[in-house]
């Protein structure tokens, strides 16, 4: 159970840029009017692939926020960590006070890191040499460079963090901000996922795991988790950022509140570098645990954004362990996954919906699952097909899975 005096943690900012939109407004609009973010990839040609379709973030814009000449400096990935920043901080209305500047943190991470800076220097080496790469190279790609851009636009001196844990960075980052927040390290956390991986040899190597939707002629209804007709993921890209801080530092200042962060679990499944546990063992005990940390009980959970990806082990492995942990509750849970709209966004997936999941309980909204035409066999859950839908929410919990068989789980409760 919580402890009566354990530190309480809020959402106050979201910010998303994402394959709906740049920022958060427009992200959760399309989101609402049941829109796919998924298209043909136009950055480079694709012919000689299988798969030749992603979500790109439209029309994005870096000197919108940063400097024109540190936009060469970095990689993309970086690019939309400050650019979801901005939103974030700005919904959340949160100013640094230079002499508390060390109670407010970073923790920004990224599953891969700057590969397509890394492709385009090797290139650069390959044709003119040694002398013409860049002294920014390295500090242009390497994962904790988001958060250490962030930390330095906006003089955050506090906890300052990374993890790269594949598919559940995100997720992974505003747990560990949660944490912190809670064992009285930090009063604001800064915190969420980047990335920026649609390039060629990101492509070319899902492309050889056989891991990516080949539904190229019908892009918009690639991403179709727990669809038979189901045959991969679709690669995204962007950054999901929140603010969290101590439920009366923001009390304090006047922050409008998104949903409490009440639970955060995490684990390994210990199993294969690649594919889950077939029974969902490890997402099990990632449930449990969040629920444990929480203290509340299954039955009281209303609504789950699952991981979702749309592989046929992957989302197989997640309805067996949601009916694991829910047992008769969850036929009466919704569970919906958001990545039917947004593809899978790799590191930064489990800040973005986190975001999604405040946003959800703000509004009192379920996400729809898009693309859902005949359920697979198994995947016999309420999975909000087709359209949002408009009920009640108290608790909700969302996933995220990764390679190497990291995992995590963070429920957030409406907060009133």
């Amino acid at each position: 159970m919580i402890p009566d005096e354990r530190r309480r943690v809020v959402v106050t900012g979201v910010g998303l840029t994402s394959p709906l939109g740049v920022g958060t407004a427009q992200t959760w609009e399309a989101l609402l009017e049941g829109r796919s973010g998924i298209g043909p990839i136009t950055r480079f040609d694709t012919a000689d692939f299988p798969s030749r379709i992603a979500g790109q973030v439209p029309e994005f814009e870096a000197e919108r926020f940063m400097e024109r000449k540190d936009v060469k400096k970095s990689d993309v990935f970086i690019h939309y960590a400050l650019a979801a920043t901005h939103f974030a901080m700005s919904d959340a209305g949160l100013e640094v006070d230079p002499e508390r500047a060390d109670r407010v943190g970073v923790i920004i991470g990224s599953g891969i890191g700057g590969l397509p800076l890394i492709e385009s220097t090797a290139e650069i080496l390959r044709t003119r040499g040694p002398s013409r790469v860049s002294p920014f190279f390295i500090p242009g790609l390497i994962v904790n460079m988001a958060a250490g851009q962030v930390s330095i636009r906006y003089g955050a001196k506090g906890p300052n963090s990374a993890p790269c844990t594949a598919c559940t960075t995100g997720l992974h980052a505003v747990g560990d901000a949660f944490r912190l927040i809670v064992s009285d390290h930090a009063d604001a956390m800064i915190a969420g996922g980047a990335e920026g991986m649609v390039s060629p040899l990101a492509l070319a190597g899902f492309c050889a795991m056989r891991a990516l939707s080949t539904r190229n002629d019908d892009p918009k209804t690639a991403s179709r988790p727990w669809d038979r007709g189901r045959d991969g993921f679709v690669m995204g890209e962007g950054a999901g950022i929140v603010v969290l801080e101590e439920l009366e530092h923001a009390r304090r200042r006047g922050a409008a509140i998104y949903a409490e962060v009440i639970g955060y679990g995490m684990g390994a499944d210990a199993y294969h570098i690649s594919a889950p546990h077939p029974e969902g063992e490890g997402a099990v005990r990632v449930m449990l645990d969040a629920l444990r940390n929480a203290g509340i009980a299954p039955e009281e959970v209303d609504y789950i954004n699952a991981h979702g990806t749309s592989t046929s082990l992957g989302d197989l492995a997640e309805v067996k362990a949601i009916k694991e942990v829910f047992r008769g509750h969850a036929r009466r849970l919704a569970v919906s996954s958001t990545k039917s709209s947004t593809g899978h966004l790799l590191g930064a997936a489990g800040g973005l919906e986190a975001g999604i999941l405040a946003l959800a309980l703000r509004d009192q909204v379920y996400p729809a699952t898009l693309n859902l035409e005949e359920p697979d066999e198994g995947c016999d859950l309420d999975f909000v097909p087709g359209e949002p839908r408009r009920a009640p929410m108290n608790v909700g919990l969302t996933n995220s899975f990764g390679f190497g068989g990291t995992n995590g789980a963070i429920i957030m409760r409406r907060y009133a």
